[in-house]
């Protein structure tokens, strides 16, 4: 079963206590449709400039990721700069250019209009529901949001609350969302507000799944070094659906299970910049530290 992603394809220059990396690709859409890749194919919609070199192209045809959804305007690529405390849970926005996404408006291709998974990324809450009215067959929708849309588009997001099936956020967004700090609260306010189930992720500490008739808790999985954790959160999101897709099972189990491979797969992403080390993960990996992650967890031997 393939999934269409529609957010961000980027350039990122990022900095962390562990180095440096300049224009690498980055992007919401980036790290979930590769992500995704190792469980099911994946359809991508989002835009770049003229600046956007072939290599990166490259990188997504090498995971059997479809280009067709991805459009080249005239103009720039979206560039985010950041920086990383030794704190990794705080960084700092440098620099944030638009360029081509300004104004963008999705529009997806006919051979997308039928998919059944779909994760809308980090864009304006506009432009995912936009891209909702172009669908036909949805069967599961995931979405993510961020601060600047709760705070400037607030309207909008709740219009789009009320029309998915999944929100993936992080702690803070979801006890702004919410207005509530603790997060328990929190969360039984979202699920009011329209999703079945939101996913709080908490970096380090690992995510948070609640629903009207469960909660379930996960850890990270444990690191000795961390290089770069842009674009965990989103890795984490696409293995996540991407074995949702695969699977078909949307019951707690099976939702239990796709939580553990997005950890897995997100603990692979912050091994190194960008998006290096999944161009080098094999599926064979995954599944071994998936296995070590069940030993990891378990409480009853």
């Amino acid at each position: 079963m393939s999934i269409l992603v529609v957010g961000t394809v980027a350039f990122d220059s990022i900095e962390t206590p562990r180095g440096f990396a300049e224009r690498v690709l980055g992007g919401s859409a980036s790290y979930f449709a590769v992500a995704a890749s190792f469980f099911s194919p994946v359809k991508i919609v989002g835009v770049v400039g003229e600046d956007f070199p072939e290599d990166y192209l490259e990188i997504f045809s090498q995971r059997g990721v479809d280009l067709q959804g991805l459009k080249r305007a005239p103009g720039e690529t979206f560039h985010w700069r950041g920086r990383y405390h030794e704190d990794l849970n705080v960084r700092d926005t440098v620099e944030l250019h638009l360029n081509v996404l300004t104004g963008f408006s999705p529009t997806l291709p006919e051979s997308y209009r039928d998919a059944e998974y779909v994760f809308l990324g980090n864009i304006d809450p506009g432009m995912q529901i936009e891209v909702l009215s172009q669908l036909r067959r949805m069967r599961l929708v995931a979405c993510d949001t961020m601060d600047h849309w709760i705070q400037g588009s607030g309207e909008a997001l709740r219009k789009l609350l009320r029309r998915i099936e999944m929100l993936i956020i992080n702690d803070s967004e979801a006890r702004l969302l919410s207005g509530e700090h603790n997060i328990v609260r929190a969360a039984r306010s979202i699920l009011k507000m329209g999703p079945k189930v939101v996913l709080i992720k908490r970096g380090e500490y690992g995510v948070l799944l609640f629903s009207d008739s469960s909660i379930f808790a996960t850890p990270a999985y444990p690191l000795e070094e961390v290089f770069d954790p842009t674009g965990a959160g989103d890795s984490f999101a696409g293995g996540f659906l991407g074995h949702l897709a695969r699977s078909g099972d949307h019951g707690q189990g099976g939702l239990r299970r796709a939580i553990v491979y997005g950890s897995v797969v997100a603990s692979f992403t912050v091994e190194d910049f960008g998006l290096q080390r999944l161009t080098r993960l094999s599926v064979e990996e995954i599944e071994e530290r998936y296995q070590r992650f069940i030993e990891l967890t378990d409480f009853h031997t």
